[in-house]
């Protein structure tokens, strides 16, 4: 054969020496074709790159996350996401789930490379190396319907707690030094189950899995108390310096929620089990629909509402006035009323006053005419009784030794007079506050004066009430133009209320009177030491039947009186509280100064 086409070849050459060149390139290009195929077709049935497989390992009792479904094939969010990366990462992958222990060690041991869920913490960070978070997993406590309500982890301790073995919170509680009872299951399930029977107390489970587990399972008699309890960042997780895999699955976790894969996933498996995410584009979208339409129907009623109020306002200002001038006219009839009664009481107490001081004075009269004839006589016989005494020594005078009598005799003598004395000035004062004189301000009064007849008054409520009364008063003051009576009613008025505010007789109350020269006046100022006055109150004291001692009897007309007979005087009444502090009056009353006549 080879023999017949060289022959051919060359007569072909012998006849044709022009078309030997074409047949010469057309030989070589089917050389090259021949010689080319092999290599061509070898590259065709070469293998793609990363083929190995990758060995993912799991959790076999963690849904939704990753679980052994009823087939007896790896499902949940964990699974589906991870077969999404290797799919666009062009990786093969296998998937071994297990318990949670035993996938722990088994990433250890390099019998898988890669866990596909794990709780971030730097304890664990020191034995794997992280991916970036593809989930946020929430932790709650869990208990029974009946169990006693708990706010935090730290109610927790002395009770017992069921938790995931090798678990982040079995991690975290252990960490922390808990001090309660830790019964460590080998799933989340089992600790609800245990739950749900009583052997626990409460169980921490996180809220996802513990709200799947309670539907599947139907446990119904459980209920998260506390969520919230712990944040966890979830990961792949692959052993310590693998860092060109985890890499791998950074990126391909980055395609996923560029291209939206990764939020169908989430969706599926964990949107149905939290609450639904709403975009500011929803919300503004529903608020257009409904606040819209709300708003234009409000001010069509805001219009009209303007309108009635106008048309209201008008009718009701006529109203409102009348209704205020009747109610001022009635508090002052009022004001009246209570003013005429009070002035028939203080008649009637003038009358009496003056009936009980005439019969007090007879006898104390008495008193004060023969005491100082007692005084006398004694004197006369002291002497007897002293050279007696000598002569023959002690003896018995009244039941009692001469040599004590003769110093009691004298002291009980001055006492009796002294005592007489104070009855009259008592009786005087007395018949005075009550006197029914001209109330003109045309006296010239001392207020010194008129403050020791106020206390002299009242000094039986002083001594009742504490045991630190003091009394200050400035000398040399100038005199003031006035009604003695009447501001001496107002100095008793001030005294019993100083008294009545105080809680114990241990707390103080302090009298002075001064001249104030820059200001023209002089003045009477008393602080007490009781309960003070609320500042809500402070502004109302001399309001006309104000009171806080309506429950003792006050009518609340004292300060209001007072205030209006300081005001006759010219003067000022101030009064300074604070709650729980005491109280201090000051009255200022302009001083008299002489009119230089030409």
């Amino acid at each position: 054969m080879y023999h017949r086409q060289h022959h051919e070849v060359r007569r072909f050459a012998d006849h044709a020496p022009l078309q030997g060149c074409a047949w010469l390139r057309q030989l070589l290009l089917l050389v090259g074709i021949f010689l080319l195929w092999p290599l061509s077709a070898g590259a065709a049935q070469d293998p793609p790159k990363n083929t190995s497989v990758i060995v993912v390992g799991g959790d076999r009792d963690y849904p939704p996350y990753e679980f052994i479904d009823k087939n007896g094939q790896p499902s949940g969010y964990n699974v589906e996401l991870t077969r999404a990366i290797a799919e666009v990462m062009g990786m093969r992958v296998e998937f071994r789930l297990g318990g949670w222990s035993e996938m722990r060690a088994a990433l250890q041991a390099g019998k898988i490379d890669v866990l596909q869920g794990m709780s971030y913490s730097e304890d664990r960070s020191r034995e794997v190396d992280f991916s970036l978070p593809h989930t946020i997993v929430n932790h709650a406590v869990f208990a029974r319907r009946d169990s006693p309500d708990i706010n935090s982890m730290e109610e927790l301790e002395g009770k017992s707690v069921a938790v995931h073995r090798s678990g982040i919170m079995h991690d975290y509680l252990v960490k922390k030094g808990f001090r309660g009872r830790l019964v460590l299951t080998d799933t989340p399930a089992d600790a609800l189950r245990q739950l749900a029977a009583g052997k626990t107390d409460y169980a921490i489970v996180a809220i996802v899995p513990g709200m799947f587990i309670i539907r599947e399972l139907k446990l119904t008699n459980l209920i998260p108390i506390v969520r919230n309890v712990a944040t966890q960042r979830y990961c792949y997780a692959v052993k310590k310096g693998n860092t060109e895999l985890l890499s791998r699955f950074n990126e391909g976790l980055a395609i996923l929620k560029k291209t939206g894969k990764y939020g169908v996933i989430y969706n599926k498996w964990l949107g149905v089990l939290e609450p639904e995410r709403v975009d500011l584009r929803t919300i503004a979208k529903y608020a257009a629909v409904v606040v819209v339409p709300l708003l234009l129907l409000l001010s069509v009623f805001a219009l009209w509402s303007r309108t009635l109020h106008r048309q209201v306002a008008l009718r009701t200002a006529d109203l409102t006035r009348e209704i205020a001038e009747r109610r001022n006219a009635e508090e002052e009839l009022r004001l009246n009323q209570q003013q005429l009664l009070q002035a028939d009481k203080m008649a009637a107490l003038g009358v009496l006053v003056s009936g009980v001081a005439h019969e007090i004075n007879n006898p104390t009269g008495l008193i004060l005419l023969e005491v100082p004839t007692l005084k006398r006589s004694y004197g006369d016989a002291a002497k007897i009784l002293e050279r007696y005494y000598r002569e023959n020594g002690d003896f018995n005078c009244g039941g009692l030794p001469y040599s004590r009598m003769r110093e009691e005799i004298p002291r009980s003598l001055d006492k009796l007079q002294d005592a007489g004395k104070r009855i009259k000035r008592i009786v005087d004062d007395l018949k005075d506050f009550a006197r029914q004189g001209d109330s003109a301000c045309n006296e010239i009064v001392d207020l010194n004066a008129v403050a020791q007849a106020a206390v002299r008054l009242v000094e039986p409520s002083i001594r009742k009430a504490t045991t630190r009364f003091s009394a200050e008063y400035g000398p040399d003051l100038p005199s003031f133009r006035g009604n003695a009576q009447r501001i001496e009613q107002v100095l008793v008025n001030l005294i019993l209320n100083a008294c009545q505010a105080l809680p114990d007789t241990g707390r103080a109350i302090a009298l002075a009177t001064w001249h104030d020269p820059a200001g023209g006046v002089v003045a009477f100022r008393l602080r007490d030491e009781g309960s003070g006055i609320a500042p809500e109150h402070l502004s109302r004291l001399t309001d006309p039947f104000f009171t806080t001692k309506r429950d003792l009897g006050g009518t609340g007309l004292g300060l209001s009186v007072s205030a209006g007979i300081v005001k006759e005087h010219g003067g000022t009444l101030e009064f300074e509280s604070v709650s729980g502090s005491g109280t201090t009056v000051t009255l200022t009353l302009p001083e008299y100064k002489e009119e230089k006549t030409p």
